[in-house]
């Protein structure tokens, strides 16, 4: 196979906002910047760099319509943990009817653009 995701794309009013939360939020650094468009990618040399997609900041008009089509799911070390750093952060819990049961948490960054923190894996799973 020859095709590769290079980025994920995500729009938003203020890229610049948005872009300092995930920044900070999941450890990355900007590699490029324009007046409408940010561009993060994980740190280099790191176990990630060149792998996962970059994430794309794009400065749109209007506000988000409706419930996220594509979200990113993060694994955590330590969930609860995680989840409070990340409200810390300016992110918030997000209830789109998951109910209790679940093992994840919906959240949501400044823009409201949705996002999950899944469980911890047990030690033995974590790579």
């Amino acid at each position: 196979m020859t095709l590769r995701i290079q980025c994920i794309d995500i729009d938003c009013l203020d890229p610049f906002a948005v872009a300092a939360f995930w920044q900070e939020a999941l450890g990355w650094r900007r590699t490029h910047e324009e007046p409408d468009e940010i561009v993060l990618e994980p740190p280099a040399g790191s176990p990630q760099d060149g792998v996962a997609p970059d994430l794309l900041f794009l400065r749109v008009p209007d506000p988000t319509p409706g419930k996220n089509r594509l979200h990113l799911d993060l694994r955590p070390e330590d969930q609860d943990a995680e989840v409070e750093r990340l409200i810390s952060l300016g992110a918030r819990r997000a209830s789109i009817g998951q109910g209790d049961e679940v093992s994840w948490v919906v959240m949501a960054d400044p823009e409201g653009n949705e996002f999950c923190v899944l469980r911890s894996l047990p030690p033995e799973q974590q790579a």
